[in-house]
């Protein structure tokens, strides 16, 4: 059995929600056509049925744009304004001539010739009289002229002109913020953003004040062109008596002038309330009641004035009595709550501090995440996070992040900086991955004073050691900076010993901070110009856990990786032919050669190199047994002794000259070399001949 189905009619409501979501799709072509046809009312006749419809849309238009800008938070929320104040204008003109166009026409035929809606407000006003209508309109246009009109636009033009001299200092304001990591990138861009937004708003604001202004201006101008052109005309081309024709084209004009005026003046408002609401975030409402009622103090004041009034045997005491009852009444409220967002605010403060204090016990999960930095302060050494004499720790701490990511290209993991009760109070720990990486003693009160020609100094203070390169240094006391300080020596606060310290814990240890997580971003920063070589190459050629261990590599012997797309481009061309890492970083390398020879050149742009001789780059080479992954360095103790010696004795005496070179071999053998180098100097950067760009100015000062 087949049951038939038959669609059911869709309702008349229902065929014009439909027609009206098909609108929503055009919205551009509707506000095209709703433009055009302000335009066709400036040219063309409207019949007075049409103009009523008009006048009252004019009129919902207005009051829309009013109460759009009562709730709207700030002012940038509603940065079409300029342009809908210029429509409106339009609409207004538009009308007013439509209008114009029907009473010097029909204005014979009566009081109906413009509709029914320019005479009942004609009718409205004037209340039986030609001098009581024209007094109130005048007052009309004057207030809005004079008072609202005139104080929106100079409310804007001084706004504006705020706003375009405030603009540099909140952009240096936006950078500092941004440096001192206070804030990230899309902040950043995000307050950019508003800035500039702000800055056009009140720019534009200043210019669209000027259409309020000359809308009033046109509105008194039509008027009296109405009034005088509509008794000319009725009085001389259709014989009108001169009594009817000032009564009747007075009524049609007054009337016209205030269906004009009112939405003028509304709008007018609404530009006032815009450009005044600049200092004031949240709606006009709750802004204004929140900032009157602040003090109720000043509420109760007012009410025993008004009640002193009353008292005043001249004047009426029912009024001031009534309204000095409501704002005592009002006084007393606000008081009341004010005492109760107090007792709310205590019972939040004591319950927070309640949660603070009580014992958090720790979940099994919690104890197996581990800190990749922690540094651990001594009591003592607590007050460095807000050190008032200079930069505070964490501030440097944030400062260094940004440092490393310039000068290597590596993101540094957050340092968590957190009390020890066990440590000595001013004594402090660096830990990498809960393994205590490096320590030292810092006195809070003082300065350390290092001499950097390696003298003694011949000042008052406590002898110690520089923590981060164990160099001899004296604590001093503040009094002591600028005596310190002309005679040549390095003066550095305790945050910044601290500083330093962890600057060199963290190169020391670099290659393990990256992280499989922090290739993986590293990797997703490339963005869309890198991501089809990244697709062919991780993970087909090679995993990411491989290009980890390049980075690595690089990362171990000071290399920076800030141009990674370089260095995915050179993994990509070996990882083709060979899974060797060691290879494919040695490659990685040769196309970094201009960076490395750029980074151990000298200030002159030299290269200072001391070159491996012939016969032991033979021995190196004759020493590497075993294929590919398995390849290793099998030299007899006794030559690699003599090795040792050799460059420690060489690099020692261009030390003490000044010079700090490079030393070069060939490229089948600098890993192997650099392997057995930086066991006793670790600092001597070991490079290949395929390292050293073209371009580079070499100076030989030696030979191994």
């Amino acid at each position: 059995m087949v049951e038939s189905s038959e669609a059911v009619p869709a309702s008349p409501l229902q065929a014009i929600f439909g027609r009206l979501r098909h609108l929503e799709q055009h919205t551009d072509v509707v506000f095209a056509i709703g433009i055009i046809a302000i335009l066709g009312v400036l040219l063309f006749p409207v019949p007075n049925s049409m103009l009523d419809f008009l006048l009252a849309l004019s009129i919902t238009f207005s009051s829309i744009i009013l109460m759009t800008v009562l709730f709207i938070n700030r002012p940038l929320d509603f940065s079409a304004f300029p342009t809908i104040l210029l429509i409106a204008a339009i609409f207004r003109l538009a009308l007013n001539i439509a209008s114009t166009r029907l009473i010097l026409s029909q204005g014979h035929m009566g009081t109906e010739a413009a509709g029914k809606v320019i005479e009942a407000f004609g009718m409205f006003v004037m209340t039986g009289s030609v001098v009581i209508g024209a007094i109130v309109f005048i007052i009309l246009t004057l207030i809005n002229f004079i008072v609202i009109t005139k104080g929106s636009g100079r409310i804007a033009e001084v706004s504006a002109r705020f706003s375009l001299d405030a603009m540099p200092g909140k952009q240096m304001a936006i950078d500092a913020d941004l440096s001192a990591g206070l804030i990230n990138d899309e902040v950043a861009k995000l307050r950019r953003k508003e800035l500039e937004d702000e800055s056009t708003f009140f720019g534009a604001m200043d210019g669209a004040s000027k259409f309020v202004r000359g809308d009033a201006i046109a509105g008194i101008l039509i008027t009296i062109i109405n009034f005088v052109g509509g008794i000319v005309i009725g009085v001389v081309q259709r014989d009108m008596d001169f009594s009817d024709a000032l009564q009747t084209y007075t009524l049609l004009t007054i009337g016209d002038g205030l269906v004009s005026q009112i939405p003028a003046l509304i709008v007018s408002t609404a530009a006032g309330m815009l450009v005044t609401k600049s200092g004031v975030t949240g709606s006009a409402d709750k802004a204004i009641i929140h900032q009157l009622g602040k003090h109720p103090q000043v509420m109760g004041l007012s009410s025993a004035l008004l009640f002193s009034l009353g008292l005043i045997p001249s004047l009426p005491a029912f009024p001031f009595f009534v309204l000095s009852g409501l704002t005592g009444g009002a006084a007393f409220y606000l008081q009341r709550s004010r005492v109760r967002e107090q007792v709310e605010q205590e019972e939040v403060a004591q319950a927070e501090a309640r949660a603070e204090a009580a014992p958090v016990e720790e979940t099994p999960q919690q104890a197996l995440m581990m800190d990749a930095l922690r540094l651990e302060l001594g009591y003592g050494l607590l007050s460095l996070i807000n050190y008032e004499k200079g930069h505070r720790l964490t501030d440097q701490i944030k400062a260094l992040r940004k440092q490393l990511v310039r000068d290597i290209g590596f993101i540094m993991p957050s340092v968590r900086i957190q009390d020890n009760m066990q440590l000595a109070a001013n004594r402090y720990s660096i830990k990498l991955k809960d393994i205590e990486a490096g320590g030292g003693d810092i006195r809070p009160d003082m300065l350390m004073v290092m001499d950097p020609r390696g003298g003694a100094i011949d000042l008052p203070g406590e002898d110690t050691r520089e923590p981060a390169f164990g160099l001899p240094a004296k604590w001093i006391s503040e009094s002591s900076r600028e005596e310190a300080l002309f005679r040549n020596y390095t003066v550095v606060d305790p945050p910044t010993v601290i500083t330093t310290h962890l600057t060199e814990i963290i190169k020391e240890n670099i290659a393990d901070l990256l992280t499989y997580a922090e290739t993986q971003k590293l990797l997703d920063s490339l963005g869309n110009e890198q991501k089809k070589l990244i697709d062919d190459t991780v993970p087909s050629q090679i995993t990411v856990s491989g290009v980890q261990r390049v980075l690595q590599r690089l990362l171990h012997e000071q290399v920076s990786i800030r141009d990674l797309s370089t260095i995915m481009e050179a993994v990509a061309e070996y990882s083709a032919h060979t899974r060797n890492l060691t290879t494919i970083t040695e490659h990685v390398r040769a196309r970094l050669a201009r960076q490395i020879s750029f980074q151990h050149s000298s200030a002159e742009g030299v290269l200072p190199i001391v070159a491996l001789s012939p016969e032991w780059e033979q021995r190196f080479a004759e020493s590497l047994i075993g294929n590919d992954e398995d390849r290793q360095l099998a030299m007899p103790p006794s030559q690699l002794q003599e090795f040792i010696k050799k460059v420690r004795d060489t690099m020692d005496k261009l030390a003490m000259k000044g010079d700090i070179p490079v030393l070069l071999t060939s490229p089948g053998i600098r890993p192997y070399i650099r392997a057995v180098v930086e066991r006793f100097r670790p600092a001597t950067p070991v490079l290949s001949q395929g390292e050293i760009y073209a371009k580079a100015k070499l100076k030989n000062l030696g030979q191994i």
